[in-house]
């Protein structure tokens, strides 16, 4: 059988040289594997620059991959990477560029959540984000998901609390817009300022927080789940 004709699925029966009527040309064919590997090369491309953002200025992972595809001229959403891949990418940075920093800050931003957790915990929170998934750097900001039976509720803790916030509406995981109640935390390991984020959402929300990623992966977890994931990097 023609070896061309074998791989597109022919059965031989066409002339030397010649091409099925009812398949894809074979040059067709090699065009769209170079514009597929054009492309896989293009969001390796953009996902290591992306990530160098990442880490050092602390950018969520939609603006980087934005950012970076600018920078690069590329337009259009075909050629950005996953979020799986630009996360890998950021791993490699960090294992080149911060090894001997990221732990430490890592841990001090895990701390600052806990107490953050801790001093809200009856409105259940969940920490989510580069903190959570353990690529965070100092330049990484805390983000915590509130699940409240009155949405305003968070809000009005942190009025008698005396914490100065900003207040803004984002798109959360649902997809719909929720409130986040931005405040500037002391990070006493760190002797800087972080930025912890509190998105507040319905309490029925909550089930639909803890579903795994692709890779089996908790994408959040609570006071709970963050102390034993400390624990565990201790031991």
């Amino acid at each position: 059988m023609n070896m061309h004709a074998q791989i597109l699925g022919g059965s031989g029966s066409c002339a030397e040289g010649s091409e099925p009527a009812s398949m894809p040309g074979w040059h067709g064919l090699h065009a769209k594997q170079g514009k597929m590997q054009r492309m896989t090369d293009t969001s390796l491309e953009i996902a290591a620059l992306a990530a160098r953002w990442v880490v050092e200025e602390g950018l969520e992972y939609g603006p980087a991959k934005q950012r970076a595809a600018k920078q690069l001229g590329v337009h259009g959403r075909a050629a950005l990477p996953a979020n799986d891949l630009l996360e890998e990418a950021v791993r490699d940075y960090i294992a080149v560029f911060c090894a001997d920093t990221q732990a430490q800050e890592l841990a001090a931003l895990r701390q600052l959540a806990l107490h953050w957790m801790d001093r809200l915990a009856v409105f259940r929170p969940h920490l989510g984000g580069a903190v959570w998934r353990g690529t965070a750097t100092k330049n990484s900001d805390i983000y915590l998901q509130l699940f409240c039976d009155d949405c305003k509720s968070a809000e009005i803790a942190l009025i008698d609390q005396r914490v100065n916030y900003l207040p803004r509406t984002v798109t959360g995981f649902t997809g719909t817009e929720v409130e986040a109640l931005s405040v500037h935390a002391f990070c006493p390991a760190l002797k800087e300022e972080i930025g912890v984020h509190l998105m507040v959402y319905d309490f029925d929300d909550v089930r639909g927080a803890l579903k795994p990623d692709a890779r089996g992966r908790a994408p959040r977890g609570d006071a709970v789940a963050l102390r034993r994931l400390m624990e565990e990097l201790l031991t």
